[in-house]
């Protein structure tokens, strides 16, 4: 393994860009980035309100053209899209393919047993908690409004609801974000919770650079 790697970054949300990217630049800054974006795949999902054998080709499809371009590991920033994901990575076995969460839910484990999992997708309380095993208690908790306050460039509507969803999260453990375009708030919710908040990006990127280093 060279030692500037070629991370492939798939996005469904354009707002997952800068969390990764910047998770990138603080953990291992030596890594070569290529964003893809298909913002369609989140609109389409939430229409359609399930996964179906439609996107996981979507995914394939993805997935096969990052291989193409030389990736060294392909990071998917959507967390709503488990199964899909899945597919990708059984496909490009032995490259590293990873959810953009599942780091995160291994670093969450280890934090306690009744844990907050909040997002403002709402796809992502359905397809992510049954991600975590059963031996802990997932208490999902949706910030309705703040995407769409996001997407019309409201960033202080967007961070006011995630703080007001987060405090029915006080009694849990640990407080995970589900998506990237949520990890700047983490200092935020761990004021309104008082507990430790666990953040997708961060997780993401320490783990990529673990199974790339035991590659080389």
């Amino acid at each position: 393994m060279t030692k500037s790697p070629r991370i492939a970054l798939i996005h469904a949300l354009k707002h997952s860009i800068a969390p990764i990217e910047a998770a990138f630049a603080k953990v291992w800054p030596e890594a070569r980035l290529m964003n893809l974006l298909d913002d369609s795949l989140s609109s389409d999902l939430a229409r359609d309100g399930k996964l179906n054998d439609a996107m996981t080709e979507r995914f394939l499809a993805l997935g096969h053209y990052a291989a193409a371009t030389g990736a060294d590991a392909i990071l998917f920033t959507c967390s709503a899209f488990g199964s899909c994901i899945e597919a990708v990575a059984r496909a490009h076995a032995p490259m590293p393919v990873l959810k953009p969460n599942e780091a995160m839910i291994e670093r969450a484990m280890t934090m306690g047993r009744r844990i907050g999992l909040l997002s403002t997708f709402p796809p992502t309380l359905a397809s992510m908690p049954p991600e975590f095993p059963a031996s802990v208690q997932i208490v999902p908790k949706l910030a309705e409004g703040a995407l769409a306050a996001l997407d019309r460039g409201d960033r202080a509507t967007h961070d006011r609801l995630i703080v007001e969803a987060a405090r029915d999260l006080r009694d849990c453990d640990v407080v995970a974000l589900a998506q990237f375009s949520i990890a700047a708030t983490a200092p935020l919710v761990a004021e309104a919770t008082g507990r430790p908040v666990v953040t997708t990006p961060d997780s993401a990127v320490e783990k990529l650079m673990k199974l790339l280093a035991a590659r080389a």
